[in-house]
């Protein structure tokens, strides 16, 4: 047994040291001459922040795009995430469920920025973008989550309650949505916690917020400037993973 081990963990160090030799990696070249100096200089020119009230003020402004973006984003996602989860979770036979889960699959598949820089040539420059590029992704994301909720969900209430003649949408909001509101509603505030991040990283194509704001002050060497626009994004995402994690704790999810 501790030979499988041993051989595991030396097929991985190999593994890893073929990558790094493919992708021809220098680490040294952090250690190399005049390198650490450099980046101290450049690290320097953060501090101290630009905390004058007008940007102050800006960054209030970026900070509720970002969160107004975010959230907006999410809660399209869950809807448009439970109404394919229920088709994946096999609710309508194998054909919806193999189409629906094709669907997830795809949405998954592609990163938010890409699918920013595909909204921002379809509907210009804006918040808009930004959201429908997180909504699209973040879809596929719970989706799948949902779909497997639903699926771990028993059966037996449902189909007692349409032996009973229940109509099936009553016997899903009766039986099956108590079980798995819980934890879709946790995989929604954690999406959402992740979606205030990629909301602020959007900005850079152009999808506004405080990401676009940290583009347009690295853009033109604004250091002070971006130096404030990073702790707006560190406050702003303190603040929700505290409220997401105060509302699971009460939901006891």
């Amino acid at each position: 047994m501790r030979f499988v081990w041993l051989a595991g963990i030396a097929f991985l160090m190999g593994l890893v040291w073929a990558s790094a030799a493919f992708l021809r990696l220098d680490p040294a070249g952090l250690f190399a001459a005049g390198t650490p100096g450099a980046f101290a200089k450049y690290i320097g020119e953060f501090f101290p922040p630009d905390l004058s009230a007008a940007f102050l003020a800006q960054i209030g402004r970026g900070a509720l795009e970002t969160l107004a973006i975010s959230a907006v984003a999410t809660v399209l996602a869950a809807l448009a995430g439970i109404a394919i989860a229920l088709p994946a979770a096999g609710r309508f036979g194998l054909a919806p469920q193999l189409a629906a889960r094709l669907v997830l699959n795809a949405l998954r598949s592609i990163p938010e920025l890409v699918f920013a820089a595909l909204m921002v040539l379809a509907v210009g420059l804006g918040p808009f973008a930004g959201t429908l590029a997180l909504a699209l992704h973040t879809a596929g994301v719970l989706g799948r989550l949902f779909a497997e909720a639903l699926e771990n969900t028993p059966r037996e209430p449902v189909e007692a309650l349409i032996h009973a003649g229940s109509p099936r949408i009553a016997a899903f909001f009766y039986a099956t949505l108590p079980n798995v509101l819980p934890q879709c509603v946790a995989y929604s505030l954690y999406r959402w916690e992740i979606n205030i991040r990629m909301a602020a990283v959007l900005g850079f194509v152009g999808a506004g917020g405080l990401g676009q704001m940290l583009y347009v002050a690295l853009s033109l060497f604004h250091q002070a400037q971006a130096a404030t626009v990073i702790l707006g994004m560190l406050a702003l995402v303190i603040l929700v993973d505290e409220a997401s994690a105060l509302v699971r704790r009460r939901m006891g999810a």
